[in-house]
């Protein structure tokens, strides 16, 4: 694939660091960008996605869905001379891992009710 067609991305970082930038096929899918994300991200990091599922990408305003691709999410960026895009990421750990599961107690609950009329 000739250099010119490749699309130069780098990735912000809540903290406001950045990973990248890396020149990406047209044709690759968000959910290859993630995984080099969890691949590169920082080890000095207080919160560490352990999966590609625990992030999200926003291009343009819009959460970027795995399905598409490099060249469908770049749209709005095509009249633009080559330079590099920065999509931002939002780490969004599962919440069957970020919280304990609560005990459900098996005893019914009897609920008790009384009222008084003067």
């Amino acid at each position: 694939m000739p250099e010119e067609d490749l699309v130069e991305l780098k990735f912000r970082l809540y903290d406001g660091s950045d990973i990248g930038p890396f020149r990406y096929s047209p044709a690759s899918t968000v959910a290859m960008l993630k995984e080099r994300i969890v691949a590169e991200w920082p080890k000095d990091k207080k919160i560490v996605p352990k999966a590609a599922n625990d992030i999200k990408l926003i291009n343009a305003g819009k959460i970027l869905e795995n399905n598409k691709t490099v060249g469908q999410c770049r749209a709005p960026f095509g009249d633009l001379p080559r330079g590099v895009i920065t999509m931002h990421v939002v780490v969004q750990l599962s919440l069957a891992k970020a919280k304990p599961e609560k005990k459900v107690d098996e005893a019914p609950r009897k609920h008790v009710c009384s009222c008084t009329i003067l």
